[in-house]
This record gives structure tokens, C-alpha cells and sequence, in this order.
């Protein structure tokens, strides 16, 4: 994996791809690093945010786990 941070000077960037990565599936990311800082303070979510997402029995899962790891925190040490 390659990571890196530019600051574009025009709305044009070359990308030099390593000869590992020819004939792969690659994925490119583009994003302002302050709007991704904006969204990670305003995506708080809540089990409401994945209904319909999930099958029934992935959702009960999720519940039971959820169940119970918040009774071993409110457990009395």
C-alpha cells in the first residue's frame, strides 16, 4: 500500500503506478483532509442508522453482542 499527502498546486494530478500494481484492481481516494476531520465529529451513529441494512439474524447478533458486552461494563468490580 501507498499513502501520501499532496497539495495540488491546479486541478490536475499524475499518478505514477508501481509495476506491482499494473493489470490490479486499485483504489483511489480523493478528499480534503478537513472535510474528512468535519465528518468523523458529526457521524455519530446509532443501531436506528443501520435498520434495513443488516439481515434479521446479522442484527441479532450485533444485539447479543452489544447486550452483553454492556453488562460486563456495568458490572460491579
Amino acid at each position: 500500500m501507498i499513502k501520501t499527502i499532496v497539495t495540488p498546486q491546479n486541478n490536475s494530478i499524475c499518478l505514477a503506478i508501481p509495476n506491482r500494481y499494473i493489470g490490479k484492481e486499485i483504489e483511489v481516494l480523493l478528499y480534503a483532509k478537513d472535510e474528512l476531520i468535519s465528518e468523523e465529529v458529526s457521524s455519530k451513529k446509532t443501531m436506528a442508522d443501520f435498520t434495513g441494512i443488516l439481515s434479521d439474524s446479522d442484527y441479532l447478533s450485533l444485539k447479543n453482542n452489544t447486550d452483553q458486552a454492556r453488562q460486563e461494563w456495568n458490572r460491579d468490580i
